[in-house]
C-alpha cells in the first residue's frame, strides 16, 4: 500500500513539474486535488487526518490577500498606477525603470500574480501604441514582480506559507529581505538593458498615441480599499498576527452598499486555493511514505554546506517541483537546523528568486506570457532564458551573501 501511495505522490509531483499530462485537461490545481484524493483512497491516512494536514492560517491569509487585491483591482487602482507611469515617462530607459519599480514595489505589498495580471495588458497596449518592441518591457515586468515579491511575507504564495510556518514577524522579514529584493530589481533592469541594447540605444523620445483604456475608476471604493490596505500594513508593522490583520481588512471591504460581493469573489483565484489545499495533503502523504526523507537525504550535502549551497538546493527543488511545494517540503526540515530563522529567510529568498530562472519558474511569468500572447506578442522559452538565467544567478549569489553576513 505504501508503494502505491508513494507512486501516486510522485506522479502528482511530476504532473506539477511539467504543468499537465498530454491529452488530459488537468491543470496543476486539479492534479494536486486528484493526488490528494488518491492518497486518502489508497489508505495513506483517513479523511479527517487529511483535513488536519491543511494549514488553515495559510489558507486564510491567502484568501484575505486575494479579496483585498480584488477590491483594489475593481476600484481601478492598478490601472491608475499603470497610466500614471506610462503617460509620464519620456524615454525607453525611463519606461523600463518605471515598469521595474512599479511592478516590484506593488508585488512587495500585494501578491505578485495579481500585479502582473493587472499590469500586463496595459503595458502591452501602451508599447504597441508607442511602436516599441514590447518583449523586453514585459520580461522586465515579470522578472521584477518576482524579485520585488521577495521583500515581504505577503508578496507571493510561498512567502505566505513561510510566514505561517516560521513565526517571523512582518517587520523583521521585510528588514532582512528588502535589500535583497531591491538589488534583484536593479539586476532585472540592468540585464534587460544590456540584453536589448538596440531597444534602449540613443535618445529616442516616447509619444503615446491615444489614451490608455483604463476603464472606470470608482473613487469612493478606491479610497476605502487604500484605507483598508494602509490599516492592514500598519497592523503588520505593529506585530498583529498577519493572517488576522489581513482577514479583518478584507472583511471590512465586504461591508458595502456599492459593490456586490459576487464581483469580488469572481476575481479570486479559487484554483490556487484548491492547489494549496491539495498540496498540504499530498505533502503529508510524502512524509507518511518516507519519500521526503529520501529527498532531503539527497540534498543534505547542499543544505549543510553554507548559504550559497543551501540556496542552490532550494532553487533546484523549486524549479523541479515548483516553489510552493518545495517550500512545503522544507518546512519539516528547517526547524531542526542550527539557525532556523536564517534558514527560513534563505528559503524564502532562494525559492522566490529561483522563479526568475525560466519561463515556467513562476505563475507570474506564465501570466505575462499568456496575456502577451493574447495580444499577438510572443515570449519564447529561449528568449526568456537570455535574461532569466543571469538575473537569477546574480540575485541568488547576492542574496546568499547578504543573509550569511
Amino acid at each position: 500500500m505504501q508503494i502505491l501511495v508513494g507512486a501516486a505522490v510522485l506522479v502528482t509531483y511530476l504532473g506539477m513539474a511539467i504543468g499537465g499530462w498530454p491529452g488530459w485537461r488537468m491543470n496543476r490545481a486539479s492534479q494536486r486535488d486528484t493526488g490528494a484524493a488518491l492518497c486518502v483512497l489508497l489508505g495513506a491516512f483517513p479523511i479527517t487526518e487529511a483535513w488536519r494536514a491543511i494549514d488553515a492560517q495559510t489558507m486564510v491569509l491567502l484568501l484575505s490577500m486575494m479579496m483585498l487585491n480584488a477590491n483594489l483591482a475593481l476600484s481601478g487602482f492598478f490601472r491608475l498606477v499603470a497610466r500614471a507611469i506610462l503617460e509620464r515617462v519620456k524615454t525607453p530607459r525611463m519606461l523600463l525603470a518605471g515598469i521595474v519599480i512599479s511592478s516590484g514595489c506593488l508585488s512587495a505589498l500585494f501578491l505578485n500574480d495579481t500585479v502582473v495580471l493587472m499590469l500586463t495588458p496595459l503595458v502591452a497596449v501602451a508599447l504597441k501604441r508607442l511602436e516599441r518592441n514590447p518583449v523586453p518591457y514585459l520580461l522586465a515586468l515579470a522578472l521584477s514582480a518576482n524579485a520585488g515579491s521577495a521583500a515581504t511575507l505577503t508578496g507571493n504564495p510561498q512567502n505566505i506559507l513561510i510566514g505561517s510556518s516560521s513565526g517571523i514577524s512582518f517587520a523583521a522579514f521585510a528588514l532582512a529581505l528588502t535589500p535583497v529584493a531591491l538589488v534583484a530589481m536593479a539586476l532585472c533592469y540592468a540585464v534587460v538593458l544590456l540584453t536589448y541594447r538596440s531597444e534602449f540605444a540613443g535618445s529616442a523620445r516616447l509619444e503615446l498615441r491615444g489614451s490608455l483604456p483604463i476603464g472606470r475608476v470608482h473613487r469612493p471604493h478606491l479610497l476605502r480599499s487604500l484605507a483598508a490596505t494602509a490599516g492592514m500594513l500598519t497592523a503588520f508593522l505593529l506585530g498583529v498576527e498577519v493572517s488576522a490583520a489581513a482577514l479583518i481588512a478584507a472583511s471590512w471591504l465586504l461591508v458595502t452598499r456599492r459593490l456586490k460581493p459576487e464581483r469580488v469573489f469572481s476575481e479570486i483565484n479559487w484554483a490556487l486555493l484548491v492547489l494549496f489545499a491539495g498540496m498540504f495533503i499530498v505533502t503529508h502523504a510524502l512524509e507518511v511514505t518516507g519519500l521526503s526523507k529520501l529527498v532531503f537525504a539527497v540534498l543534505a550535502p547542499l543544505i549543510g554546506a553554507g548559504a550559497l549551497a543551501f540556496s542552490s538546493a532550494s532553487a533546484i527543488l523549486s524549479n523541479l517541483v515548483s516553489n510552493v511545494p518545495a517550500v512545503l517540503l522544507f518546512t519539516k526540515v528547517i526547524p531542526q537546523l542550527p539557525d532556523p530563522t536564517r534558514a527560513w529567510l534563505m528559503l524564502s529568498m532562494s525559492s522566490t528568486l529561483a522563479g526568475n530562472l525560466t519561463l515556467l519558474g513562476s505563475v507570474a511569468n506564465l501570466i505575462v506570457a499568456e496575456e502577451a500572447g493574447r495580444r499577438g506578442i510572443r515570449i519564447s522559452f529561449l528568449e526568456y532564458l537570455r535574461v532569466g538565467v543571469p538575473v537569477t544567478v546574480l540575485s541568488l549569489a547576492f542574496g546568499a551573501w547578504w543573509l550569511s553576513r
